[in-house]
């Protein structure tokens, strides 16, 4: 987990057209993709509406010349998130139909049911397109760059401190993080290692996992007083410029954004 958020962040430095759009037009794509598959009515016209984002996503996905085995790896890791969500469809009754059809009676008085398991179908679709905006924004828009988006789109001064205090501290616990871990291989220690005694393995765990949260806190100690040294209070504030769109980043808002807008209501209507 903590390789994988350098590998992110290292992904959002690399240069492309949509690495270099504005990160206030991927964040509006972003959230009005979401709005408008979440909106988007349980029929079976959805799996339509979703041919259509994930063609869209396509498009973006090989503008932004980012890998298949990327894309792959970082939905596999988000995945579990909201597989248990979807599978624990198919067991229940659907409030959403009449009736209910059982398709499979396993043991113990539980059964599987068609309705339910169309159910569960569709909501993959939708989870599988909102978690691919996603990934596609956070892997094409730099942790600073989306917060500084964020602000000048109109987040609370308060937020936008807060989570940029925590996206800087968030690296410096990895780093601390990695130097504990490399202490520990040096050792020869591996905790998936059945020749070392298993109360061994689980004290030098929990000392490990001491040892990080007293650096955690040493850390945030020596940060806070350098920012009161350096005039930090409670009028202060995360300092974002204006900055105007360029044009293509008004060519890519105005040809994205109505597509996200018209296309699932024509699905629906027509």
């Amino acid at each position: 987990m903590i390789d994988e958020l350098f590998a992110i962040e290292q992904e959002a430095y690399r240069d492309s057209l949509v690495h270099r759009l504005d990160a206030r037009v991927k964040i509006i794509i972003t959230i009005a993709a979401i709005i408008a598959i979440v909106a988007f009515p349980f029929e079976s016209d959805v799996y339509l509406a979703t041919a259509g984002f994930l063609l869209l996503l396509l498009i973006l996905f090989s503008l932004s010349q980012t890998s298949i085995r990327t894309y792959i790896l970082r939905l596999a890791m988000i995945l579990p998130f909201g597989f248990f969500i979807i599978v624990a469809q198919i067991f229940f009754e659907n409030p959403r139909y009449t009736e209910c059809t059982v398709l499979v009676d396993l043991p113990l008085g539980v059964a599987i049911y068609q309705e339910s398991l169309l159910f569960a179908l569709m909501l993959s679709a939708k989870f599988l397109v909102c978690v691919s905006f996603i990934i596609l924004l956070s892997g094409t828009t730099r942790m600073h760059d989306l917060l500084e988006g964020a602000a000048r789109l109109g987040l609370p001064a308060e937020f936008s401190l807060i989570l940029g205090m925590m996206i800087r501290y968030l690296f410096v616990f990895a780093v601390i993080y990695r130097h504990i871990q490399n202490a520990l291989a040096t050792r020869c220690f591996n905790a998936l290692n059945r020749n070392l005694p298993y109360r061994y393995r689980l004290s030098t765990i929990a000392y490990t996992i001491g040892t990080l949260f007293l650096r955690s806190f040493e850390q945030g100690e020596r940060t806070y007083m350098s920012m009161l040294c350096r005039g930090y209070g409670r009028a202060s504030h995360m300092y974002v410029t204006k900055k105007p769109l360029c044009s293509t980043d008004r060519i890519a808002l105005g040809t994205i954004l109505p597509f996200i807008i018209c296309y699932p209501l024509l699905v629906y209507l027509l």
